[in-house]
């Protein structure tokens, strides 16, 4: 197993961060994705929303917080909450073992950029993906919200499941967790 860690300026400078559209026959230009597994299905995220990866490590767990906010790591300084994929999409608990990861990455909430740590089993590789490979998402009834899968993409004879980062969480959600990093930070500093 190989490990990634590169950092943010350096995703940046490979590729610039630019608003992507989704069309009837979806993605429009070539991007780069980083490739997760979470059990068996391999999903991805634009690397330009991925800060880095990190090997699993410590996690304070929080009190009164959902099943899927495994709690929280210190980096560098930084309070950062920690979610574990495989709970937030209905699976079972991430078993901690030497591939587990924790991808590092900035999402938008209300306009306003929050690190967050997304636990999964392995990261895969860095893909290019060209728009002909990437397919809308499935329409699965009217009441199943989709709205965070941003595509479905095919390499390789395998779908990938293209996450739209800033929409797995609720803003609800962000608003709770951005409070807990902001309460975490404060007994970080004051003892």
């Amino acid at each position: 197993m190989f490990q990634i860690k590169i950092m943010a300026r350096e995703f940046r400078e490979i590729v610039p961060a630019k608003e992507k559209e989704m069309g009837e026959t979806g993605i429009l230009e070539t991007n780069q994705y980083l490739t997760f597994k979470l059990r068996d299905e391999v999903f991805a995220l634009d690397i330009s929303k991925v800060r880095e990866v990190l090997d699993f490590t410590t996690v304070t767990k929080v009190p009164q917080t959902p099943d899927y906010m495994r709690g929280v790591i210190n980096l560098r300084g930084n309070v950062v909450p920690v979610v574990d994929m495989r709970l937030k999409f209905g699976l079972s608990l991430t078993e901690n073992s030497v591939n587990t990861c924790i991808i590092i990455t900035e999402i938008l909430v209300d306009g306003e950029s929050t690190i967050v740590g997304a636990m999964a089993d392995s990261v895969q590789e860095v893909l290019d993906l060209e728009p002909e490979q990437i397919e809308p998402p499935p329409r699965i009834g009217v009441k199943l919200n989709i709205d965070f899968i941003l595509g479905m993409g095919k390499h390789n004879d395998q779908f990938i499941i293209i996450l739209n980062i800033d929409k797995v969480f609720s803003a609800n959600e962000m608003a709770d967790t951005m409070g807990l990093e902001y309460n975490m930070a404060e007994n970080i500093v004051n003892g």
